[in-house]
């Protein structure tokens, strides 16, 4: 996990005369944003090369979805897919190996769409990868619209604004579209181990609700195995509770189908973790059993 610290705040030192220097301002949000695309331009790199992306054949596409995910979206076959904030082009790859007739990543990080982009080619995969923040996403796009919609698994900590996100995603939709939106439940994100080596036992550590402005964490290390990441190492997350999340979706227009929330996660958080049948993680029987990952799925009615 990454070290929180506030994004603004005195050194307790006096200066000249004794007195406290001024807290330096805080960022605007478009300096957070550009000093997350920084950070993710920093960290593509070291994602390429480890272990935990599998880039070199020992994982595949279909690793980073659970079952659910496959039976919620339906057939692909024939539909145009969209993928949101799509990093590497991980996920993106299963979307054109399972008949869509046209894939779409798009990022904001330059070094990550190189990168989908020449991992594409090599694959073999007929894949389109656009450079844009999502905010930007409908004019990057030249207006085009999308049966399909999918974003999440650590993409909506990185918007600042979930109204203003949704409104975007439902013009990307055509009438009768599918948003599905699978993302790290807030409960997760507000889950730490305690520092007891011994028993390292979960507790709350963190916000689970927004609402108290971004989050600053300055580390060197990504959630990767591998070095650390070199140059950018500031990022901003904001927190966005189920709530929220469901409460811009519906006022951006789009009809919420359903809700779901799952003990699975696609990758091991904590050290208490056990795998899966399906190479996915979960805390072992001897825990709570609370959720890790929601998925959303809506629709946007026909005009």
């Amino acid at each position: 996990m990454s070290v929180v610290t506030s994004t603004s705040g005195d050194s307790g030192e006096q200066g000249d005369g004794g007195r406290i220097p001024p807290r330096p301002a805080a960022p605007g949000v478009e300096e957070m944003i550009r000093a997350n695309q920084a950070n993710w331009d920093a960290r593509t790199p070291v994602h390429v090369a480890s272990e935990f992306y599998g880039l070199d054949g020992s994982r595949t596409a279909e690793h980073w979805f659970a079952p659910f995910e496959w039976a919620d979206l339906g057939e692909l076959d024939g539909r145009d897919v969209l993928h949101l904030q799509c990093h590497l082009g991980t996920e993106t790859a299963a979307f054109a190996d399972r008949g869509a007739a046209r894939t779409v990543g798009l990022d904001f990080s330059a070094a990550a769409v190189r990168e989908a982009r020449r991992l594409a080619g090599e694959a073999g995969r007929d894949m389109e990868f656009v450079r844009a923040d999502v905010h930007d996403a409908v004019s990057a796009l030249g207006g085009r619209r999308f049966d399909v919609v999918y974003t999440g698994k650590g993409a909506l900590c990185y918007l600042p604004d979930l109204a203003a996100w949704a409104g975007i995603v439902s013009e990307l939709l055509r009438p009768g579209g599918t948003f599905y939106l699978v993302e790290f439940h807030p409960l997760l994100d507000a889950l730490g181990p305690t520092p007891d080596p011994e028993r390292q036992d979960l507790r709350l550590r963190h916000d689970y609700l927004g609402g108290r402005g971004a989050l600053r964490s300055d580390t060197p290390h990504t959630y990767t195995d591998g070095p650390p990441v070199r140059g950018a190492t500031t990022s901003y997350e904001w927190r966005h509770g189920i709530g929220e999340a469901i409460t811009a979706v519906t006022g951006a227009g789009l009809s919420v189908q359903l809700v779901r929330e799952t003990e699975l996660l696609p990758w091991k958080r904590f050290d208490a973790m056990v795998p899966t049948e399906n190479g996915w993680w979960r805390l072992p029987p001897s825990e709570p059993f609370i959720p890790l990952l929601y998925a959303l799925r809506a629709v946007k009615p026909h005009d």
